[in-house]
């Protein structure tokens, strides 16, 4: 099988080339190709790969998935049709009907836009202001491409349809050829004055300005989509979708687990076993909370509704609180002597049910 040819490198065009350039290239080798005015044997086969390459590129959707997959993302836009090659066989020996039609609307690409948010951002929402660059139509033309006060024709060569039929007969019957119009590019129409502005395309760069309201409790790649917010459709199709992407800033004090806000607590050897009252941070403000006598490291606490807002319904989740008792890395000569005082009153250190069981609940919290 031999590999099919870039469709930039058949127009003579490069990767970046505008909407404009594209049509210019297309019909200057439509008109070369042409088999009506090349009667060279190859010139038929060159007109319908030159055909193919501009139905991709001048198409906004098609032209994205053949510069990200190549000539593999051809059938993303609409899906493949399995039967697409039976139509020719069947015009070839029994004649076609088929009455051909110009090209439809066409919905316009869809924009992803990356929106980097604080962690308190993502736990309360907020709003934010995103800007960037997306095709619209002409404010001159309103996308018709036409001088403003003209108006498009319905064009000589294909009378409106956008394409060419051909039927030649032979020895199996009617053979139909079809091939999209080289004079009107298949737009069924044709532009006698162009926009100044646009240079006929239809369509500009501008840029975009929103200010997003975004939900409490949005976490990383948390989508937002925004309708009829991306580039604009061609032949008046509609325009696209604006999808906005979070991500999450880590925060210094606290970690997410879903709706949950994790904080590690550090207390040291007299508050473990005597019990403290201690303030412990939350994302909005201290809160008091009690230390039992006996406390050991990895005993968890609940803060009901001091975690993150639930995306989709009310109510927040809890903030939970593990302790680490801390053990000291350097002592006075007072500190020191209390604690030597202390240790010849206690027996040796053991593992508790109630340790094992917070060890447990431990390794439970973060592996699941």
């Amino acid at each position: 099988m031999v590999a099919k040819r870039c469709y930039y490198e058949i127009l003579g065009v490069s990767k970046s080339a505008t909407d404009s350039d594209i049509k210019r290239a297309f019909r200057k080798l439509a008109f070369q190709y042409h088999p009506d005015h090349n009667k060279d044997d190859s010139a038929t086969e060159r007109f319908k790969e030159i055909n193919e390459a501009y139905e991709v590129l001048s198409d906004p959707v098609k032209r994205e998935n053949y510069n990200r997959f190549g000539h593999a993302g051809e059938g993303f836009a609409q899906g493949f049709d399995v039967f697409s090659g039976f139509g020719d066989i069947f015009d070839t020996f029994f004649g076609s009907t088929t009455t051909a039609a110009k090209r439809g609307p066409q919905q316009g690409a869809d924009i992803r836009y990356d929106l980097s948010l604080t962690f308190e951002e993502a736990v309360f929402g907020c709003e934010k202001e995103i800007k960037g660059l997306r095709t619209e139509n002409c404010s001159a033309c309103n996308g018709t491409g036409c001088e403003p006060g003209s108006r498009p024709t319905k064009c000589p060569e294909c009378n409106g349809a956008g394409q060419i039929r051909r039927s030649q007969r032979s020895i199996f019957g009617q053979f139909v050829n079809v091939t999209t119009c080289p004079h009107c590019y298949g737009e069924g129409n044709i532009i006698d004055k162009q926009c100044s502005r646009c240079r006929g395309a239809g369509r500009e760069k501008k840029e975009y300005h929103r200010v997003v309201t975004i939900p409490a409790g949005v976490d990383n790649g948390t989508q937002i989509r925004l309708s009829r917010e991306g580039h604009a459709g061609t032949r008046g199709g509609s325009p696209g979708s604006l999808f906005i992407t979070i991500s999450v800033q880590e925060h210094t004090l606290f970690q997410r687990r879903e709706d949950n806000i994790i904080y590690h607590l550090p207390i040291n050897f007299a508050q473990a076993a005597l019990g403290a009252e201690i303030k412990v941070p939350t994302i909005e403000k201290p809160v008091p909370l009690k230390i039992p006598p006996g406390t050991q490291t990895g005993k968890l606490f609940h803060l009901k509704g001091k975690g993150v807002s639930h995306l989709r319904g009310g109510g927040r989740g809890d903030q939970l609180v593990i302790v680490h008792v801390i053990t000291p890395s350097s002592l006075n000569e007072k500190q020191r002597k209390l604690l030597e005082d202390l240790s010849t009153t206690m027996g040796p250190a053991a593992m508790t049910k109630e340790t094992n069981g917070l060890s447990q609940r431990l390794r439970d919290l973060f592996e699941s």
